[in-house]
């Protein structure tokens, strides 16, 4: 591990409020997504794994892209959070600052839920993608396999409790859409993991 790493942890244990657990909901994606890579590299190295070569592309597609857009939706997570308290520092010394503040603490706390929200999005792709793997990947890397699934279904349900802890201080349509969509999600991410976390175990003989 090299010393950027460390720093990423430092700054984590740090008592500053961000990068917090958006961010690292998204670094834990990042790594979902370098696991899926590196079953994927180890699947078209072999011709006795033929079989999961298109599966294995799929994902080598979607995740070499989707490790450098989760480590942006790291930073992203973190400005949106410090939108919020930037908001919350704004000057209420009249009705006119006083309703401005009031729209930009709104906005901002919009923007700090559907942060999370498109890392809960990205956590489902995940998982989506590698289920043929799983099926046909290279059967002496499937607890790796495995360890990405884990990493996609934990990075979603951080995720979604940043995204549920900002809808308590939105109300309206907005909350309600964003609300719908995260149920959806999570539906979904149910779904994927536990079909592929069958399909590993039968694999594996567990």
């Amino acid at each position: 591990m090299n010393d950027g790493y460390s720093k990423t942890l430092q700054d984590i244990a740090s008592s500053e409020p961000t990068p917090g657990g958006g961010s690292v909901a998204a670094m834990a994606l990042a790594h979902g997504h370098a696991l899926a890579v590196m079953v994927s590299r180890l699947t078209l190295s072999r011709e006795k794994w033929i079989d999961g070569h298109e599966a294995a592309r799929v994902v080598i597609a979607l995740s070499e892209e989707g490790m450098s857009d989760s480590m942006a939706m790291a930073d992203a997570d973190a400005e949106s959070f410090d939108m919020v308290m930037q908001a919350y520092r704004m000057p209420r010394n009249n009705d006119d600052e006083i309703a401005l503040r009031k729209t930009a603490i709104r906005m901002a706390t919009i923007g700090a839920a559907k942060s999370p929200l498109s890392i809960a999005r990205a956590s489902q792709a995940l998982l989506d993608s590698t289920l043929e793997l799983a099926k046909f990947g290279n059967s002496n890397a499937l607890t790796d396999l495995a360890a990405s699934a884990e990493l996609a279904r934990a990075s979603y349900i951080i995720a979604s409790m940043n995204v549920r802890i900002n809808l308590d201080s939105i109300d309206g349509d907005v909350s309600d859409v964003i609300s719908t969509e995260l149920s959806s999600i999570g539906d979904a991410v149910d779904g994927s993991y536990a079909e592929i976390s069958a399909i590993i175990k039968e694999r594996l003989g567990w």
